[in-house]
């Protein structure tokens, strides 16, 4: 670990071995977790999720029929267990 110095006022000071004193920790680990989530909380709102929603289909009902629209190309393929399992070896190849 690294050693670092912080100045606090009074007041800030007295609220934080308070809180340290009914977490039964030290003011150190109280500090360390603190600083730990405000870095976490920064990089999950730094994240580029500018790919999402990036391409539009032209459709309104993707979320509700999905599951139909996903398989709507397997719809001739047999339910016998036998035709099945041949179609998913012959699609790993």
């Amino acid at each position: 670990m690294h050693r670092t110095t912080i100045f606090l006022d009074e007041a800030t000071g007295r609220e934080l071995r308070l809180w340290a004193e009914r977490e039964r920790c030290s003011v150190a680990s109280l500090i360390r977790k603190a600083i730990a989530r405000q870095l976490a909380e920064r990089e999950a709102a730094s994240l580029n999720l500018g790919f999402l929603a990036a391409g539009r289909s032209g459709r309104s009902d993707i979320a509700e029929r999905h599951e139909e629209l996903l398989w709507q190309d397997d719809e001739a393929i047999s339910t016998d267990p036998a035709e099945l399992s041949r179609v998913a070896v012959g699609r790993r190849r």
